[in-house]
């Protein structure tokens, strides 16, 4: 067969989470800014292709038809993505690696993941890319960072939950197939269904609520945007790390680690 049954990918995941928490930190760090920059590539390049389409769930769509771009980089070029490494969970229930072992792999996967977000975040609108369709891409990264920062924790949360469910089960379909075409189909559909519910990832939302930041200090963007009737007094640094991002991760680890990684640990793994 050309693929990897379930059992297998469980086992053959502990591996793989041994390899990602002995990677030097130096090394993690920079694949994790990669990783960064490969999902928010994707966000530009989602958001570009949807402004403008109507209706807007036809944009939304397209969309999310674009997004998962971002995963199949991060999967197949090489990079370390901390929605994914959730997953260590696996690991971690064999006893093949510490707790602090794992904990030390997301801080430095998140850190890294922080600043790419942010450099492509930086990049797009004081390159002015987002000054596209008349500024209507602007106004659309400025709505999009208004409503992530007015989300309530329960609602960022249990978001979070679905976002990281379905991204890491994106990651396990890729680890059965054993050829690239497999690994691209196989991660196509669970991100595209996160995309399109509107599901909260954290790592996007780096790039998201970052650009939203960033244009918000640009003169026209945020005169298109405010007239446009977004309020942009809730694009905040504040709003960014404390509204939107530390529940959004809980339900990512929530959703990835213990709904997937202990979930699937249990069926193929756990001996007793």
């Amino acid at each position: 067969m050309n693929l990897f049954s379930p059992a297998e990918i469980a086992k053959n995941y502990i591996n793989i989470g041994k390899g990602k928490v002995n990677t030097p930190i130096p090394k993690m760090l920079l694949m994790a800014v990669m990783a960064g920059t490969f999902i928010a590539l994707g966000g530009v390049g989602a958001t570009t292709a949807a402004v403008g389409v109507e209706p807007a769930s036809v944009g939304k769509l397209i969309g999310a038809c674009i997004f998962p771009g971002g995963l199949t980089m991060v999967l197949l070029a090489g990079s370390e993505l901390f929605t994914g490494n959730c997953l260590l969970t696996i690991p971690l229930l064999e006893k093949e690696i510490k707790v602090s072992g794992m904990l030390k792999n997301w801080v430095v996967v998140y850190l890294g993941n922080f600043i790419g977000g942010l450099l492509v975040a930086a990049g797009v609108v004081f390159s002015h890319q987002i000054s596209l369709f008349d500024n209507g891409m602007a106004v659309s990264v400025l709505s999009t960072a208004a409503g992530k920062c007015t989300l309530s924790f329960g609602d960022a949360f249990i978001r979070g939950i679905f976002c990281n469910f379905l991204v890491c089960l994106a990651v396990w379909i890729s680890f059965a197939a054993k050829d690239v075409a497999g690994k691209i189909i196989g991660l196509f559909f669970p991100i595209m269904i996160f995309v399109v519910c509107g599901f909260e990832h954290s790592v996007a939302n780096m790039y998201y609520i970052g650009a939203g930041i960033f244009a918000k200090g640009v003169p026209a963007y945020a005169e298109a945007a405010a007239a446009a009737g977004v309020n942009l007094d809730v694009i905040t640094w504040g709003n960014f790390l404390g509204t939107n991002l530390i529940p959004v991760t809980l339900g990512n680890i929530v959703g990835g680690g213990i709904c997937v990684g202990c979930v699937y640990w249990f069926i193929y793994l756990e001996r007793r």
